[in-house]
Formats: C-alpha cells, structure tokens, sequence
C-alpha cells in the first residue's frame, strides 16, 4: 500500500490534541490518532494526515467520452478512465458500492504511477482521463498530480463527482479540470441528509461555482421511484439550472435499480424519464439526454 503526507493547506491541526481536519471534502472529518475519515482513505498518523490509497486504483479503461457521461465534451473521443476506492457520501442506492463501500482494496487495488496512467491514455489515443466510477475529490493528491502531467501532454481533465467538495478541494480541483459531470441527486435536503449522508446545498454551491468559472459542465439526476421523482422535484431541478447556471447545461435523467441498501426499491419507470424530459423542455433546458433505458 503507497501511504503519502497530504499537502498541509488540506488539513488541519489540533492544537489540544492529536486530532486532524480533513479539509479535502466538505465532511470535514475531524480524525483522531489512528482513526480513518468517512472515506476511509484518509489516516490520522501521529497527528499529521496521511493518503493510504495514493497511486492506488480498482479500475482503468478506456470509454467513449459519451459513458461518463458527457455528450457535449469532445463527442465521439475516447476517455481514459480511472476509479479508485472509497466515497465521501453514504448514498444507500450506491451504484459502484463495490468500489465505494464494500471492498478491500489490498486484495483488489492496483498499483499505477501517475506517469504510466498518462501514457496508457496517450496509447489508447484517448483525448483525455477521467476521474469517475467512485468519488475522485478524496484522492485529490493523486488526481492532481496525474491530471497536470496529463494535460503537459495535451489531454483533457475530466471529473465526474458528487460535487461534495470543500472550499479547499474546489479552489484546487478549478485548476486542473476541464469539464465536470455533477450527480444532482435530488432537490431536497431531506433526501440528501437520509439517503446519502450529506448537505444539498453544499453541492448547489459548487454547481454554480464551476459554473462561473467557465468549466464545461453537464448535470446527471438518477430518479428513483418514490424517493425523487416528483413532477415538483423535477421542476425545482430544472428551476434552478435555468435560473442559477443556464439553460444550455446538459442534463441527464437516469433510471435507478435495486442495489446496495436500496435493492427492495423497483427500476425506474421509463414513463418518469420521459415526463421528466418533457417538464425539462417546457422550462427551456436545451440539452436533455435519458440514461440506462
């Protein structure tokens, strides 16, 4: 396992005690001495906090830009894509919980140089990488490091987050990435604060900060029967890219399926996902795309 510091201007000491603050997400983890953070990549080791997953991955591949997914980003390029371990958020409906819940990832990681995952993009002529599969924000040491030897070489920087960022990671992520795909997973903070352990409006500020700052960006929301598939929720949804980021963002509606500690729930029906496309055109979205249908 490859342990590394992490960079001091993303933590925090005690000055009482030998906890830590994790400032790399926006749980701020406040770690005690041999303790892990939510994500359960992040150490407390004698008082200063180390990455025990850095140059650590559980999958790499190459994928049409068009899986991640953005249409509207390079269409019809290849992307080289990365997923490591762990998560910031708790989302009982977790697609990829293998990777971001349940795993070991001594047993199931790969070791990879951030200089060998450039050049296997570069092989596969992808255009650019992709952080994706689980949650890229909590290896940002590792994400950053590869991502500017990336684009040394011309490839593009691709995020595809819960957008669960902290003002710290947001500030650097701007930096090295060029197009973000956010998972808006609901419109209420009930929803997020039961069903994924996390703060709505945390995510409606990084959405609209990203956006400010010219990134490209597309928006997914998976809709799950039941939970956030009402024509309200998905009104709201749509308010808020209009009025608060713009008409042209690109947004995804996609089915959900039995899964993790979601697995009683049913898939989503595909009468949902078009009655969402269909309020998504009447408030002026420009770009509406359906997913796993």
């Amino acid at each position: 396992m490859s342990i590394m510091l992490v960079n001091s201007n993303l933590y925090k000491k005690s000055s009482k005690s030998q906890k830590v603050r994790c400032e790399i997400c926006a749980n701020y983890c406040k770690i005690s001495d041999g303790s892990f953070g939510v994500c359960r990549q992040h150490k407390n080791i004698n008082g200063e906090l180390h990455d025990e997953s850095y140059g650590i991955v559980s999958s790499l591949s190459p994928d049409p830009i068009e899986k991640k997914p953005l249409h509207h980003f390079m269409p019809g390029t290849f992307t080289y894509s990365i997923g490591g371990f762990g998560c910031n958020m708790t989302c009982l409906h977790c697609q990829n919980y293998m990777i971001s819940h349940e795993y070991d990832k001594l047993s199931r990681g790969i070791k990879i140089l951030p200089e060998t995952i450039v050049e296997n993009a570069v092989k596969y002529n992808c255009k650019s990488i992709a952080w994706t599969y689980n949650e890229p924000t909590i290896h940002l040491p590792f994400s950053k490091k590869t991502s500017l030897l990336a684009r040394q070489r011309g490839l593009k920087v691709i995020y595809v987050s819960n957008g669960y960022f902290s003002r710290q990671s947001i500030e650097e992520v701007l930096t090295f990435v060029d197009a973000f795909n956010i998972d808006l997973k609901s419109m209420s903070q009930e929803f997020y604060k039961k069903v994924c352990g996390a703060d709505l409006d945390i995510v409606l500020d990084n959405l609209k900060r990203i956006y400010l700052e010219g990134k490209h960006l597309e928006i997914t929301n998976l809709i799950i029967n039941n939970h956030n598939d009402s024509s309200e929720e998905i009104e709201q949804l749509c308010d808020f890219v209009v009025d608060e980021l713009g008409p042209e963002v690109p947004l995804h509606f996609t089915r959900a399926f039995p899964y993790y500690k979601m697995n009683d729930i049913s898939p989503t029906y595909e009468s949902t996902l078009f009655e969402a496309r269909n309020i998504a055109i009447k408030k002026g979205i420009e770009y509406i795309h359906l997913g796993n249908i």
